[in-house]
């Protein structure tokens, strides 16, 4: 009879990943380019497509996610900085383009031109509303106006004045806007009240945007959405963070721990954002969140997955994406909870993003695809002709270092990450729509006209050691290989 020790070794279960499983071939009745993928994220906003990108410094900042939010997807901006630096990357996402500017940076008509023309530099803009100290609109300056003007003048002096100004009120339409602009052929549109205090500011710029990006999502206002991560112990920040963002993910690479969970009731009691929590692996995991956390929108899960991770080499523990999200789905569907699923990491191509939607997820996040990207924070980096861009795990060295925030892996003195480089893929755009195709045309094998049918229709098989291999290429000699041998 095996003991409690054996036993445990022969109940194990099989933890497959992205390299063990195929989908099967399933009765086609939609063509790829008719397929959907438009998908949930949290439970309160949808996607166009599926790809999530990581909350790493390598990653997101505010270039990704607003690059990223006009492709469909959701840029989780990173919290290796300081409160102020995550607020204003959220900030500038969501001053990227709207139809009625909310967070309208201004100027008062007592600064001189120089400090104007330097608020302009800062967030590259062309013009500057110019109010009073009780809010109200007094005029406009713009980069014409300051050009060719002595730096010690004071805005007052050079600016347009709000007489000369054309006004709108907060219930104009985005048609009415349109005609008001071609009419004064004028590239900015002041949005006041009743007693003439600025509420918004509405520019051609923005709205050529939305035509430009048809697929861009959004949030009620018109701005593109965005996401932030927090550690579930620094409740200030994700206060901070709420008054900008539509999504906090709790960024924590162990989230089934007591005091995640404590910390994280705090944050769900105190932000009107919806609340995706993670990194978890097991069913178990899923299970203790839903009954004991109120108000949760979503799960991330899969641990030491990723490509810069060491977590599962070297500690040998964790939790693979493709097996964690079938265990997270598989709860979450016993519980009825309807939560979207986020699998996060070891994604390389359109075939595992498609294996893993397959297993229930909603979404994948992917860090080392979209580091490549032109985007991603950091420089090019040419070696033997090729060029590249640096990648590192949030617990590599270095962005341990680096951290400023409540450290994901407080509590540990090791690295589970390491640090290197990744090739450079081109823009964003170009790299989602790749693997949009791709997924569309693997969805297509499988018989599923979209993500919902798919978790239906989808049938996988295991392969073997030499499976796997004969999945690839072989028998043939490639480009990139040393030449056979003649003997």
């Amino acid at each position: 009879m095996p003991g409690k020790f054996t036993e445990r070794i022969l109940k194990a279960p099989i933890a497959f990943t992205f390299r063990d499983l195929i989908l099967l071939p399933g009765l086609a009745e939609v063509e790829p380019s008719e397929v959907d993928v438009r998908t949930r994220v949290s439970t309160n906003y949808q996607l166009n497509i599926p790809f999530v990108s990581s909350p790493m410094d390598t990653v997101t900042e505010a270039e990704m996610a607003i690059a990223l939010a006009r492709q469909g997807g959701l840029g989780v901006l990173h919290r290796n900085c300081t409160v102020e630096e995550e607020v204003e990357m959220a900030k500038r996402v969501k001053r990227a383009e709207s139809f009625i500017i909310r967070d309208v940076v201004t100027v008062r008509p007592d600064q001189t031109v120089g400090e104007a023309i330097a608020i302009m530099r800062e967030h590259d803009i062309s013009g500057l509303p110019v109010v009073d100290d009780e809010g109200k609109l007094v005029g406009i300056v713009t980069a014409r106006d300051v050009r060719f003007a002595k730096p010690g003048l004071k805005v007052s002096d050079v600016m347009t004045g709000s007489e000369k100004l054309v006004k709108v009120s907060e219930d104009i339409t985005l048609e009415e806007a349109k005609e008001i602009l071609q009419e004064h052929r004028i590239e900015k549109l002041p949005v006041v009240d009743d007693e003439g205090r600025l509420k918004g500011l509405i520019t051609v710029k923005d709205i050529m945007l939305r035509d430009k990006f048809p697929n861009a999502v959004r949030d009620e206002e018109g701005r593109l959405l965005c996401a932030a991560a927090v550690s579930p112990f620094d409740l200030e920040r994700a206060v901070k963070l709420d008054k900008y963002v539509d999504i906090l993910v709790i960024d924590v690479a162990h989230f089934h721990n007591r005091n995640c969970f404590e910390a994280t009731k705090k944050i769900l009691k105190n932000v009107g954002a919806d609340v995706i929590v993670g990194n978890i692996g097991t069913y178990r995991a899923a299970e203790d969140a839903m009954t004991e956390l109120d108000g949760i929108a979503g799960f991330r899960v899969g641990i030491g997955s990723g490509s810069i991770c060491i977590t599962m080499e070297f500690l040998k523990a964790g939790s693979p994406t493709l097996f964690a999200t079938a265990q997270v789905a598989d709860a979450v569907r016993d519980y009825g909870a309807d939560l979207p699923i986020i699998a996060d990491g070891g994604i390389r191509n359109p075939g595992d993003a498609a294996l893993a939607l397959a297993l229930g997820a909603s979404c994948v996040m992917m860090g080392n695809i979209f580091a490549g990207c032109k985007e991603a924070p950091g420089e090019l980096v040419a070696i033997g002709g090729r060029y590249f861009k640096r990648y590192r795990g949030m617990a590599s060295p270095s962005a341990r270092a680096k951290r400023h925030a409540i450290d994901r892996y407080r509590s540990k003195r090791i690295a589970e990450g390491v640090e290197g480089l990744v090739p450079y893929r081109g823009d964003v755009a170009s790299v989602v729509a790749e693997f949009v195709e791709g997924l569309k045309v693997a969805m297509g094998y499988a018989g599923a006209r979209n993500i919902r049918e798919l978790w239906e229709k989808a049938r996988v098989a295991m392969l073997t050691e030499v499976g796997v291999k004969e999945a690839g290429p072989h028998s043939i000699l490639l480009p990139s290989q040393e030449p056979l041998r003649s003997w």
